[in-house]
């Protein structure tokens, strides 16, 4: 086993005038494999949404089961349901398949061929064309490196522009020239993919002509970042819970005015509490010599579920919390953009000061926050513990 992950991001937006968009994105992760499918869908609206879902789904799943591309395609062909109106059933798709965080599988059908950038440049890879059930099938192995990325994308992005910007639309090699200007900076797979789609939107002068995707496949190491979320419950845990928080690999983030008190006394280093607010709405930071970040803790804590929420959505807030200072954009940063392992060490002390019943905050929130927190890191593709003391 390698120390390389795959960090995994995309995002869509619909033709102009949809309610649904005709692509579609399936991840499925297993240890230390990831299957990604792009579909697209004929046409737009309910029936390209429709024929894009099943593809990507059956796709996935039987692939995730390991039986063979042949199979996988004549099932797609048997079971997509037959337009009426142009007599044929029909979706593309991409499909990256990640191996032992070591090979990267490439299978292409009808969608504008991946683009990979390695060492900061354009890179090209050897296709094999292949026929099933008469479509013609591109298949590609690669073997990964660090800081591999692959952009995978339906045609709304190459058609971004015609008869606007360019006159026949965003040339693929003029997508990879403009994501190669971003590869040398490290961000997540999710922002290069919202950089190209919200590009494309600008080609379309905000009325997009078609349903447009991209997904984005990013190699990284591995990097553990643990986070310290309130008192034990019982006071006696305390120092084996700070032993096990500060033994754990990568950088520590500790949350609560309590807890960065107990985790101060452990390490035998004053707490300095700072007075300057970055933002009225959140709670200034701490320091504590040893110690990444020090912050308050749910009040910081909810707001970096408010934007992991968004994150996960349409990331209409990245420009907020990526280039704020506060706590919480912090938190964002090192959890969102730097960390692929997170290991939360959660206390269920309770709070006297939450026990006043005109205050919106009580032990069950904070147990939610974490709860729900943990669950959006996962769906980021993070590999997330949680211990309770």
């Amino acid at each position: 086993m390698n120390n390389l992950c795959a960090d995994i991001g995309w995002k869509s937006i619909n033709h102009e005038g949809e309610e649904l968009c005709g692509d579609h994105v399936e991840i499925i992760e297993r240890d230390e494999d990831s299957i990604i499918v792009l579909a697209d869908g004929l046409g737009s609206g309910v029936k390209a949404s429709i024929l894009s879902t099943l593809t990507s789904k059956i796709l996935s799943t039987m692939m995730a089961n390991d039986i063979p591309l042949e199979e996988c395609v004549s099932t797609i062909a048997a079971t997509l349901p037959i337009c009426k109106v142009r007599g044929l059933a029909y979706s593309t798709f991409t499909i990256i398949h990640i191996i032992d965080n070591a090979v990267a599988e490439l299978i292409q059908f009808d969608n504008p061929h991946i683009i990979l950038i390695r060492d900061c440049e354009i890179c090209e890879y050897p296709e094999n064309e292949v026929t099933i059930d008469n479509k013609k099938i591109y298949k590609s192995t690669i073997k990964l490196q660090e800081n591999d990325i692959f952009i995978a994308m339906s045609d709304g992005c190459p058609h971004a522009g015609i008869g606007r910007v360019f006159n026949f639309g965003w040339k693929r090699e003029d997508i990879a020239e403009y994501m190669k200007t971003f590869a040398h900076v490290g961000y997540t797979a999710k922002t290069l993919s919202t950089m190209l789609v919200d590009e494309c939107n600008r080609q379309y002068d905000f009325k997009p002509g078609d349903d447009t995707t991209s997904v984005v496949v990013r190699i990284r190491r591995r990097s553990p970042v643990n986070m310290l979320f309130g008192p034990p419950r019982n006071r006696d845990d305390a120092d084996r819970m700070m032993s096990l928080f500060f033994s754990k690999e990568g950088k520590h983030i500790v949350c609560g005015g309590t807890t960065s008190s107990i985790a101060a006394q452990y390490l035998g280093k004053p707490l300095r509490a700072s007075l300057c607010f970055e933002r009225s709405d959140i709670p200034p930071m701490g320091e504590i010599e040893g110690v990444d970040l020090v912050t308050e803790g749910v009040i910081t804590v909810s707001k970096v579920l408010e934007y992991a929420r968004d994150a996960l959505d349409k990331n209409d807030l990245y420009e907020e919390w990526s280039y704020q200072h506060d706590a919480a954009s912090s938190i964002c940063r090192l959890l969102f953009e730097e960390a692929t392992d997170i290991n939360f060490f959660v206390g269920r002390a309770v709070n006297p000061a939450h026990q006043n019943p005109d205050l919106p905050i009580n032990f069950n929130i904070k147990m939610n926050l974490v709860d729900e927190l943990s669950e959006c890191l996962k769906k980021m593709g993070k590999k997330v513990k949680v211990i309770y003391f």
